[in-house]
This record gives structure tokens, sequence and C-alpha cells, in this order.
């Protein structure tokens, strides 16, 4: 039912909502607008958001559509490492210098601790640095000759590789990376519409207790799959949601396709349904086209002449406008 425009956008929501989601995970805030604009020019979409330029979101970009896109081609330890040197173009992580485009080094124990300064919980401790080149070795071998299903091998290529624990940081985005690598082999022509990193992110304390709870226990990993496959259903039944909402889109654009507007008017609406935040304001409005305020309030009154756009009845400094009902 969807049109390539549909299609399009669609796709350049769910993979902004991963790419957010992801880094959210480990407590990384990325500006919705950077991300958008960043992976909408590298999959040629006219994308009606402002042009934000980060480097660092640009790598993250790159790793994702490297994995998706390419996910045919073998996992090989100079694609970890390229990946890695992509998340940490300055070589730090916050104020501290880490290794990049390597895997860690030192005698000192890799943990996963919370916890303030003296009152330290470990949740987890990796295997020395001394034994991360053969244990990694042994997981892009299975990763690349395995040969199960994508569901399983997504699920626990993630788990194994955040065990390993094999850079200084960026192991949980890259292991999520891993799952998304491995989950695009079910896609077709490498589109997929859900995300799994945003929805771990709904349920972050869940993951971080399911990893643990496994990562402490036996080697049966059952539970993490069940986990995995929940996750990875609410995510897909999430995303119908989505398709439904750019199917309203489409019918919008169709009911109101020989009516006449100007391009700021078609590039606030368009926003407007791609999950504008907030409440649209005449000074929103100014911002975003940059125009005047009066500009701004004669683009939204023609729009409610027209039908397109409503009052939503609060007044003052409080008015806002709305889609139609």
């Amino acid at each position: 039912m969807l049109g390539f425009d549909e299609k399009s956008r669609t796709l350049l929501s769910a993979m902004t909502d991963d790419l957010i989601g992801s880094s959210e995970i480990e407590g990384v805030s990325l500006d919705h607008d950077s991300v958008r604009s960043s992976i909408a020019r590298r999959l040629g979409i006219d994308d009606d958001g402002l042009p934000v330029e980060d480097h660092y979101v640009e790598g993250l970009v790159d790793v994702m559509l490297d994995a998706v896109r390419n996910c045919g081609e073998p996992l090989t330890d100079e694609r970890l490492l390229g990946w890695h040197a992509a998340l940490f173009p300055l070589g730090r992580s916050g104020m501290h210098r880490i290794t990049v485009a390597g895997w860690r080094k030192g005698e000192e124990p890799m943990q996963v601790v919370s916890g303030a300064f003296g009152h330290e919980k470990v949740h987890y401790e990796a295997p020395s640095s001394a034994v991360v080149p053969d244990e990694m070795a042994r997981l892009t071998d299975w990763c690349n000759n395995a040969g199960l299903s994508p569901f399983i091998m997504a699920a626990v290529a993630h788990l194994w590789f955040v065990t390993i624990h094999p850079f200084d940081d960026g192991n949980g985005r890259i292991g999520r990376t891993l799952a998304d690598m491995l989950l695009a082999h079910l896609d077709v022509d490498s589109v997929r519409y859900y995300s799994m990193s945003a929805e771990i992110n709904r349920n972050k304390k869940a993951y971080y207790e399911i990893l643990e709870r496994t990562q402490k226990g036996d080697l049966d990993i059952t539970e993490w799959l069940l986990w995995f496959f929940d996750c990875l259903e609410k995510a897909i039944t999430r995303a119908s949601g989505l398709i439904e909402l750019t199917l309203d889109k489409a019918a919008y654009w169709n009911r109101f396709r020989q009516v006449e507007i100007n391009e700021r008017q078609r590039k606030v609406i368009n926003r407007i349904w791609d999950g504008f935040e907030g409440k649209l304001t005449t000074s929103k409005w100014a911002k975003i086209c940059r125009c005047s305020q009066d500009t701004a309030l004669r683009d939204i009154n023609d729009l409610i002449s027209k039908g397109m756009l409503r009052n939503s009845g609060e007044g003052g400094r409080s008015a806002n406008y709305l889609l139609p009902q």
C-alpha cells in the first residue's frame, strides 16, 4: 500500500528512531534533526528537516548503513574496527582517551559498574584483554558460517559480543549494530520499518537486568532469547502503527492534492506528520521557515481557511495549531 515516497519516509523515521534509541541506551542524547538530516542525505531522500552538521552523527549513520546495506558481506576484524573508529572520530569517550579501532588493552579488568564512587556495584567482568583477539575470531567465524535462522543469530551474536566486551567503549552500540546486520538478512532490499534499538531503549532497565542474569549464569541462554524475541515482536507491532500513520499522511495529501499552497506551508505540514515535537506556534513556524512571524501567521491562517490546519482553541500566547481531525 505504500508508494515510493511513503516507503522512503517510513524507512527514514525508523532508522532515525533506531540510531537515537541505541545511543540513548548508553546515555548519549542525539539531536533528532541532525540524525534525520544525515540519514536522509545518505538515502537520497529530499527531507524537510533542517540540515545540522555533526561529525559524530555522520559516523553513526555510516556504521548503521554499512551494517544494513552490506549485510551479506563477511564480518571481519577490519569491519568491526572501522565501525569503532566511526563512533569515536576524536579518539575520546567523553574526557577520556581510549583505544580506537583496536581491541582493548591493559591488565586491569574490564568491568560494567554502576553506583557512586566508593559504593560501586560490579554487574559484569569481561574476559581479560589478552584473550579478546581469539574470542573475537571465534565470534566472527560463527557469524559468517553458522547458517542458523537470522533471528537466532542476531540474539546470540549480540549477547556474545557484549559478553566479550572487546572495546574500551561503544560495545553496546556496536553489539546492537551487529544484531541489526544479521536481522537485515530477513529484510527485502535491506529495508526495515521497525527499530529494535528504540524498543530496547523503551525497556532499558529490563535489558540490563536480563544481560546481567545471563552473563552471571551458566551457558543456558534461553531466557535471553525469549526476552530478545519478545522485544523484537513489540518493535514490529509498533512499526505497524508507523505505517498506518504514513498511510494517513498519504491520504491527507491526496485529499488536498488540488489545493495550492506554498513551499513553506508544505514543509511545515510534512514536519507535523513526521513527528513534530511540541506544539506548533507562529514562532516555531517562523523559525523552521526562517521567515517573520507575520508571514508565519498569514501562512497558518491561509491553511486554516483551506481546511488543512485548525486552531487548537487555546488563546493568547498559548495559541497553537493542529492537523484537521
